[in-house]
């Protein structure tokens, strides 16, 4: 049975609940607020992660911390994954407590202090930063994509066209945070970097603030409400929780607890595994879920494990790719070598190019009836990742041979990512809007990201393996990935009937 438009989040709430202009590119004006404030909040973190790995295992002398490659792969992937994991508390707490609105200007505040404090030439500053950047993320990112479904209670291919405009803006950020960060980073000082990131989420705070009226009233409250009795407890549980991670960290600063990021990180991936697994069983059991919303709830899960193959593979940006650029790629442009950190840019260009084309067409295709069921979407996102990485698997038998690579082998292993993620990445967020319960669309969001936290994970394991020891291993472990990914596509296209009976889609 087809889902009906009242079934769909936001579908029965009030006509105030969001402005009815329409006056960003046809959308409610709303967009225009969440398009800059995830601009802003991108350009941070991509500008950060850009040079983040280059940092960690640049030599003390440069500046950097001197780590071991699988070493910093391995907290690139935790703090990757931190920073979608804490999603999940972040939902609850602007389901329950606080709405997503202040969730998100909160989640900005932390997330700017955290960039200052990586501009600290310390240590210790460095780690606290990261953990600052993991809450911070962890409050704002899911809300902010809530807040954009909520703009459509209508639904429909305009939603999806919606949330393809919103994830260009984030590429806008992305493209422009590693040519300034980066640049400052790896040509000046690694700290002004950091500080630059800083400096461009202060400007997406002060543009949300000055604006959010546009809004109207989606997401200003909580989604679900326990009673005015048990919010007190509510937010006991908070502060417990809270002092607990404080005593933690503090205990990491002082050296009392000594960690190992590499088997944490593997530690981690397990741990992620069952929180997830438990969120889902425990959503269909005790969540009081209609039968329509049982099924939906089911083909979310299902598509979380394909997402989280996705992810693990496209977030090679950042580490095995970052460093591929850096000590196997020809970068020098007219006399002068180009940041290595440049490349990261790349990816957001083909989003900026290709993301109107993708919504477009999906909406076009939409108005015939014709327009692809959302697993077919994710089946293709992973065939195109996949190609991604047989390209760099042949670039990587040119490496093998210690000869310095053209840079058009990254360039077009980004341009199929980039396909990829356009047909998986705003589609699976327009999806856990559709199809969430109304009542744990928050939380929903959130456990959607913690697909993403676990295949960032695996993504540090993946490419600590890629070290100037292995070099001659390059193609065969780029090739697994190349394998891995499109046979997860192939696998998943022979499940689309199955998921578009649970959606509630025709066949």
């Amino acid at each position: 049975m087809t889902q009906s438009t009242n079934d769909l989040p936001g579908a029965n709430l009030p006509p105030d609940h969001i402005p009815n202009s329409t006056e960003f590119f046809g959308h409610p004006s709303g967009l225009h607020t969440l398009f800059f404030l995830e601009l802003w909040e991108r350009f941070s973190y991509y500008g950060m992660r850009a040079i983040l790995v280059l940092f960690m295992v640049a030599a003390a002398e440069a500046g950097g911390l001197g780590l071991p490659d699988a070493t910093a792969t391995a907290i690139y992937g935790l703090y990757t994954a931190g920073v979608y994991l804490l999603a999940l508390p972040g939902g609850w707490l602007a389901d329950r407590l606080i709405g997503q609105q202040k969730a998100v200007w909160y989640g900005g505040i932390i997330i700017a202090a955290g960039h200052f404090a990586l501009a600290v030439p310390m240590q210790e500053m460095f780690f606290v930063g990261l953990v600052l950047l993991v809450v911070g993320t962890g409050l704002l990112k899911p809300n902010v994509s809530t807040i954009v479904g909520e703009l459509y209670p209508e639904g429909g291919s305009r939603r999806d066209a919606g949330f393809s405009i919103f994830y260009m803006g984030i590429n806008v950020g992305a493209f422009l945070g590693p040519l300034i960060c980066g640049f400052l980073g790896e040509s000046i000082n690694w700290h002004y970097g950091f500080g630059a990131a800083g400096i461009g989420m202060l400007a997406g705070l002060i543009q949300y603030r000055l604006t959010q009226k546009n809004l109207g009233q989606a997401g200003a409250f909580p989604q679900t409400s326990d009673g005015p009795d048990q919010t007190p407890k509510l937010w006991r549980g908070v502060w417990v929780v809270t002092a607990i991670a404080v005593a933690v960290i503090a205990s990491v600063w002082t050296g009392v607890i000594r960690i190992n990021p590499v088997a944490m990180a593997g530690g981690a991936t397990g741990l992620i595994v069952g929180v997830a697994a438990v969120y889902f069983v425990f959503i269909l059991a005790r969540g009081q879920l209609l039968g329509f919303e049982k099924k939906q709830v089911m083909a979310l899960a299902l598509l979380f494990i394909f997402s989280a193959i996705f992810w693990s593979g496209f977030e090679q940006a950042g580490s095995s790719l970052n460093l591929f650029a850096e000590r196997y790629t020809d970068r020098v442009l007219f006399g002068w070598e180009a940041p290595a950190s440049w490349l990261q840019s790349i990816n957001p260009i083909f989003i900026i190019l290709l993301a109107p084309a993708f919504a477009a067409v999906w909406v076009q295709l939409g108005r015939r009836n014709l327009d692809p069921s959302i697993p077919v979407k994710f089946a293709l996102g992973l065939i195109f990742l996949g190609i991604g990485f047989g390209v760099m698997a042949i670039a990587s038998v040119y490496a093998a041979q210690e000869t310095l690579v053209l840079p058009t082998w990254l360039i077009l292993t980004y341009l199929f990512h980039t396909m990829g993620e356009l047909c998986l990445s705003p589609v699976g967020l327009s999806a856990v809007t559709k199809l969430s319960p109304r009542k744990f669309l928050g939380q929903m969001m959130g456990l959607w990201f913690i697909s993403i936290a676990l295949g960032n994970l695996f993504a540090g394991l993946v490419a600590g393996r890629f070290d100037d020891d292995s070099l001659a291993d390059f193609p065969m472990l780029f090739g697994s990935v190349f394998g891995v990914t499109v046979v997860g596509g192939i696998v998943l296209l022979a499940l689309t009937p199955m998921l578009k009976r649970l959606i509630g889609q025709p066949h």
